[in-house]
């Protein structure tokens, strides 16, 4: 399970200034394999930390009880790095991997250390070492993966200074004892995948331009349009087994191109109503069919009837899947 916070500029009635230099909402959402199964409105000035531990619990609490998960592994940037917010996860997954805040004090016991490994994380070359941490909780022993590369400039040269090469240190809080430094770093970057959920509900789903005045109504439709986006991730999935051109990852704007863009008509022929698609693109016929099979089982409803209009060839329906009666006419509006 993924959280992570993001602000949505907003010009709204209560919207709030932010250190982000604009007025809007700060939302915290959590994803399971870029599912959403939870979020909460805050505003735009309020602290990360603030209550998240909160609503952390409410939302891994939801996805116990209602959707029976149980939470294996937790992932989160530093902004979840406090005492209460590790005790609500700890209690409530198996393990948990945050990304821990760095000062000048902790800086300079990781310049103290001498047990460094050197790995391949991500095509680029970084020592690696592990530490305890006793003194975060009390009566709590954590692993802290420090992960350290070279600062480079420009040109691509290890900067310097008096007391050697630069570093910049980069620090993951687990309680994972078993798993290589690699392993671990490596499955934290995947929630880099996450974060790719604003962009789809931005661009995709018109979370960039909320629709009302007041935080509880945008609140509302920011839910909606998360639901849509669930049920799109099932819908592309199982239709780009068939739709060739489509994969389990396109983008809603691939989705509309390559299945909905397509002029139709509907028509009365042989006493039923048939919708005609004018294109060559052949796997409509095969959508539509499967569709309404899973849908209505072995009973078509009578109103369904089409064909695909393709030049100089018209592939209809199999007639044992279609129904003759008259369709009803609030059916021939469509």
């Amino acid at each position: 399970l993924d959280f992570d916070h993001q602000f949505v500029p907003a010009h709204k009635f209560d919207a709030k200034y932010s250190y982000r230099q604009d007025h809007g909402y700060f939302p915290g959402w959590a994803s399971i394999g870029g599912i959403i199964v939870g979020g909460e409105n805050r505003d735009g000035n309020t602290n990360v930390k603030f209550h998240q531990e909160d609503t952390l619990r409410r939302i891994m609490d939801r996805v116990t009880s209602e959707l029976g998960v149980v939470t294996e592994r937790f992932r989160a940037d530093c902004g979840s790095f406090s005492k209460e917010i590790i005790r609500t996860v700890e209690q409530r997954c198996n393990t948990f991997y945050i990304r821990a805040a760095n000062c000048g004090s902790r800086h300079e016991e990781f310049r103290q250390l001498e047990e460094w490994k050197s790995v391949e994380v991500g095509y680029e070359r970084c020592d690696v070492t592990s530490v305890s941490m006793d003194d975060l909780i009390e009566g709590k022993s954590y692993r802290l993966v420090v992960q350290r590369t070279p600062l480079k400039d420009r040109h691509g040269r290890e900067q310097t200074d008096m007391f050697g090469v630069i570093y910049t240190y980069r620090c993951i809080l687990t309680n994972n004892r078993t798993s290589t430094e690699k392993d671990i770093i490596t499955f934290y970057n995947e929630r880099g995948a996450s974060e790719k959920n604003f962009d789809i509900q931005n661009n995709d789903f018109g979370r960039a331009h909320l629709p009302f005045s007041l935080m509880a109504e945008n609140m509302a439709f920011m839910m909606v349009t998360a639901m849509l986006k669930n049920f799109y991730l099932y819908l592309v999935r199982h239709i780009s087994e068939k739709v060739k051109p489509l994969k389990k990852t396109s983008r809603l704007k691939a989705f509309i191109l390559h299945f909905v863009s397509v002029p139709a008509k509907w028509v009365r022929t042989g006493r039923r109503n048939v919708l005609n698609l004018y294109t060559n693109k052949a796997y409509y016929s095969e959508v539509f069919l499967e569709q309404a099979a899973f849908l209505c089982g072995p009973h078509i409803p009578h109103w369904f009837g089409w064909g695909i209009s393709c030049p100089g060839k018209t592939q209809e329906a199999p007639k044992i899947l279609i129904s003759t009666y008259r369709a009803p006419k609030r059916h021939l509006n469509i």
